[in-house]
């Protein structure tokens, strides 16, 4: 019996069905095990990753409250605990890093240790891992504990691209560079330089305070106009 132009529509659906069948049962035992078995490597690979996060969170979180106790005593006027400290200072964390080995510095300097803080305080400084700003401060404080010993000039070519305005440490900077200038009877440097740290708003106001006393004695005006006369 001759097949209609529909049935042989529907045997060539039929056909088509089981060879696509055949193929997917062939194409499945072939490949099936190495599927399989990447789905679950995948599903290990993910749940890995979410452990390592979990675990990065937290590690981060425990490293954070042993830094906080460190800087709550060290502030506080106490001693931080020694062992502490040190494993503080070789976190993986660089952030956590650089302001343990501030304060360990710190401490030595506190217990007259002076030559203890500087070598830390120099090494910090050279230390590239370290963000800038961490690294410019243990020039300071370096600095700032060397600076009777150093020549003048010594003072101004190292602190001099720190003491500007609008830079993080220009008033601690600024402040020794002003000084640096009148020992070397610059007034005409260190006046300008006092002045600028004076109408600074964004410097310590104790250091304000000083720098308007020092550019008041050397005669440059010191106080901060741009604000415009205070209303009535």
């Amino acid at each position: 019996m001759a097949l209609t132009p529909q049935n042989t529509e529907v045997f060539m659906r039929e056909v088509d069905e089981a060879v696509r069948h055949d193929q997917l049962v062939t194409f499945w035992q072939r490949f099936g095990r190495w599927i399989v078995a990447l789905v679950i490597l995948g599903l290990v690979a993910f749940g890995g990753w979410l452990y390592w996060q979990h675990h990065s969170k937290t590690q981060s979180q425990a490293v954070s409250e042993e830094m906080d106790k460190v800087i709550v005593t060290a502030t506080g006027g106490g001693t931080p605990d020694a062992k502490q400290l040190d494993a503080l200072t070789n976190a993986s964390q660089p952030g956590f890093r650089a302001s343990a080995l501030l304060v360990k510095a710190g401490v030595a300097s506190k217990k007259g240790d002076t030559k203890t803080a500087i070598a830390a305080y120099k090494a910090m400084a050279a230390d590239t891992s370290l963000d800038q700003p961490y690294r410019d401060l243990a020039v300071i404080r370096q600095t700032a504990l060397e600076f009777e010993t150093l020549q003048p000039q010594q003072v101004v070519d190292r602190l001099k691209p720190l003491a500007v305005e609008g830079a993080p440490w220009f008033g601690s900077a600024g402040e020794m560079v002003a000084i640096a200038y009148m020992k070397m009877r610059k007034p005409d440097l260190a006046g300008p330089m006092f002045a600028a740290m004076a109408k600074d708003g964004s410097v310590p106001q104790s250091i304000r305070s000083r720098a308007r006393q020092m550019a008041g004695l050397l005669g440059v005006d010191a106080v901060d106009t741009s604000a415009g006369p205070e209303q009535e």
